[in-house]
């Protein structure tokens, strides 16, 4: 039975079309909503975006937010809304998600700032890895903790 999911993926800042076409195309096949935050680092008809979307682009439900601070004040619960960071001590695993939550991703070579960062640091999450990396891919780390929230959904 395919479920509908209630879950929103944010990208602020995303730097790298592909990452964010193939993530705009996850969120198509999981019914999740794809936030994105300005500045981007292309223009939204590039044909990379739509290329590694494929077809379903037109399918995807997104919102532009022109500012962090934009975004910010469209989410109602900030305990609901999970920062995912290399840096975070607290595990996706180690963290009951529910629908309606907002699972937030910083630019591809930076991540999330620091002082967004320490502002909600009780929200910050990781997704373990015992490898020698820094950090996974942002259209990896989206599928994993995507794939956990619905893992829990079932």
């Amino acid at each position: 039975m395919i479920k509908e999911t209630n879950l929103n993926i944010v990208l602020v800042h995303p730097q790298i079309p592909n990452n964010t076409g193939n993530i705009g195309r996850l969120c198509v096949g999981c019914n999740a909503k794809l936030h994105l935050v300005k500045p981007l680092g292309f223009e939204i008809t590039d044909t990379k975006v739509k290329r590694a979307g494929l077809d379903y682009w037109k399918d995807l439900d997104l919102t532009i937010h022109n500012s962090l601070e934009d975004l910010l004040a469209v989410i109602p619960n900030k305990e609901r809304m999970f920062l995912l960071s290399a840096r975070a001590t607290k595990s996706i695993y180690q963290t009951t998600f529910k629908e309606g939550d907002w699972l937030v991703f910083g630019k591809e070579a930076e991540g999330l700032s620091n002082d967004f960062q320490e502002q909600y640091q009780n929200q910050l999450r990781t997704i373990p890895f015992p490898g020698k990396i820094r950090s996974f891919n942002l259209g990896n780390a989206v599928a994993m903790v995507l794939g956990e929230t619905l893992r829990q959904f079932d």
